[in-house]
């Protein structure tokens, strides 16, 4: 068999189980096992900011890996984490109101009564602001779905 039709079967089969696969319940990039893009979740509620979390402040929840920006909003996560981890496993919440998943980037962001939302791009997220307690729901309702499917 030529390498090139090896490597042609590995991306049919590749393609074939991500359409067959069920919607993870934390998002991270195909190569990763960091959530929110390693960014410190908890910095979004304390600093009002996406800062980058380091792996030397990290911890497993939900089979995944979260980093932090330091020991205190480590300990912070730990003691809650549904209370800073991002709604919809951190996929975009448009998206997610959609009935869809795609990601959601980190630096497209917005704390909405005490939860954190993250959005694919700006362009996004201005549709999302147009209504967010609409898409809120719509998004609550899916998600579970989503998750089954």
């Amino acid at each position: 068999m030529t390498k090139l039709k090896t490597i042609l079967i590995m991306a049919t089969m590749l393609i074939t189980l991500n359409v067959y696969a069920k919607t993870d319940p934390i998002y991270t990039s195909f190569f990763s096992s960091v959530a929110a893009g390693g960014s410190d979740v908890v910095a979004y509620f304390t600093d009002e900011n996406a800062v980058e979390g380091d792996s030397n402040y990290s911890f497993e929840y939900k089979d995944v890996e979260w980093r932090f920006s330091n020991e205190e909003n480590l300990e912070a996560f730990k003691v809650n984490p549904a209370k800073f981890a991002p709604q919809y496993g951190g996929y975009c919440a448009w998206a997610v109101s959609q009935g869809y998943t795609a990601k959601g980037n980190p630096e497209i962001w917005r704390v909405v009564d005490g939860k954190l939302y993250l959005n694919y791009n700006d362009e996004v997220q201005a549709d999302w602001l147009k209504d967010i307690p609409g898409f809120i729901s719509a998004a609550n309702t899916n998600w579970p779905k989503l998750l089954a499917e």
